[in-house]
């Protein structure tokens, strides 16, 4: 296969060849043409060689220019890769950026759920089970009667009583009332407001007579009685518990005391 010469290569030979011709055309004129022709001839051919020589200068300079088009294309090229990259690298880390908030977003979110569940759940009704009776009540309810009855059971006596009265009129309808009002009667007999206490025991008896509380409370009714020295009523109490509520301990209690009343 012939080697591809480079354009200068191309030039040096064309230059070599023509000179070539010319040196051939120079021999004596009677060997080949005439004077007159064979200038013609070289004339010819020294035009055709100026033509072609022009040619391949005017060829150099297209393709000097293409290369250097295809230079500055290519530089064109390396920089908008160059901005692609660094534009690509740009949302890349605003993309990260934005992953690190809607993480954060969703861990506050996700707090500011828990926390308004807790804060509901501090609202919403909760199942109790007092004196054998169960029943829904709100939080707020049931911490304000448990705070009232460990008041009495402290011996603050006067202070359960205020307690248990201002629980009672707060809530009005609450499952815990028939016990409230049996330990609002208990602090009051305690500090010897008999006739209140008989006013909240009857209260519960005829609110709730199958109450777990209610045997209990109409055998304090007969001990508010005896201390008032209504000896009368107070039979007539203990004999009623006995038969409303035989198989109860209060029964036994108003038994015994209704033996010594004799």
């Amino acid at each position: 296969m012939v080697a591809r010469m480079s354009f200068p290569q191309r030039s040096r030979a064309l230059t070599v060849a023509v000179f070539a011709a010319v040196a051939t055309w120079a021999v004596p004129s009677h060997a080949l043409f005439e004077d007159d022709e064979a200038r013609r001839a070289i004339l010819e051919l020294r035009q055709r060689f100026d033509a072609l020589q022009q040619s391949n200068q005017r060829s150099g300079e297209r393709s000097g220019e293409e290369v250097s088009q295809l230079r500055r294309s290519l530089l064109d090229l390396q920089t908008q890769i160059e901005a692609l990259r660094t534009e690509q690298a740009s949302l890349r880390g605003q993309n990260e950026q934005l992953q690190r908030e809607v993480a954060e977003l969703q861990r506050r979110q996700k707090d500011i759920a828990q926390g308004v569940d807790e804060r509901l759940r501090k609202f919403e009704p909760l199942a109790v089970t007092v004196d054998g009776r169960e029943f829904r009540a709100d939080p707020a309810e049931k911490r304000e009667f448990e705070a009232a009855l460990a008041v009495f059971r402290s011996g603050k006596f006067p202070e359960a009583a205020t307690a248990f009265g201002s629980f009672m009129r707060q809530y009005p309808q609450s499952g815990y009332l028939p016990s409230a009002r049996f330990w609002l009667g208990n602090a009051q007999y305690a500090t010897r407001d008999y006739k209140e206490a008989i006013n909240n025991f009857k209260s519960l008896l005829a609110a709730a007579p199958d109450h777990a509380r209610a045997p209990e409370a109409a055998l304090s009714i007969a001990n508010c009685q005896i201390e008032l020295k209504d000896t009368r009523a107070a039979r007539k109490t203990l004999e009623d518990l006995m038969r409303v509520y035989p198989q109860s301990e209060a029964a036994a209690a108003a038994k015994e005391r209704l033996a010594r009343l004799k």
